[in-house]
């Protein structure tokens, strides 16, 4: 099934992009989520247009992304979570809206939880390494302190 991406899909391209995908895919995720259009000769105009779109929005997204990089690079992010007395494992696990809500409350930016990278699951208390991918080119290293508290 040849589609037209209209939002950026990770391990498949951009919007804009015309990929080749198996039926069940396009039609079952794709395209009930609005991801992608079906690639027709009209559907070709619109490729022009959203590359357009994206072109001028990307140089003004890539510097706003890097004075995001630098105000997330001397942020220090602490995130509280319910752990047993005397343990360091945790009740469930921290997610990428606990560690977006974290940041905002230690004063940074507004982050959107999709940019979030988790290293697997976070079930410890202690130092973790959280990545935040803020643009197709910019990316941070992000420590997250988890620290536990009682019930």
């Amino acid at each position: 099934m040849k589609l037209i991406l209209t939002a950026d899909v990770s391990g498949l391209g951009a919007p804009g992009d015309i990929v080749e995908v198996k039926d069940g895919y396009g039609r079952n995720y794709l395209l009930p989520r609005g991801l992608a259009i079906v690639a027709t000769r009209g559907a070709q105009k619109q490729i022009q247009v959203i590359t357009r779109a994206q072109d001028t929005r990307r140089v003004r997204d890539l510097d706003h992304a890097k004075e995001i990089k630098t105000a997330l690079e001397g942020l220090s992010v602490t995130l509280k979570a319910k752990a047993a007395a005397g343990s360091s494992k945790l009740f469930g696990s921290v997610t990428a809206s606990d560690v977006a809500a974290a940041v905002k409350s230690a004063g940074g930016p507004v982050l959107d939880k999709r940019a979030i990278e988790l290293p697997g699951h976070i079930k410890t208390t202690g130092k973790h390494s959280v990545t935040v991918r803020l643009h197709p080119e910019v990316t941070v290293a992000l420590p997250v302190e988890v620290t536990g508290s009682a019930q």
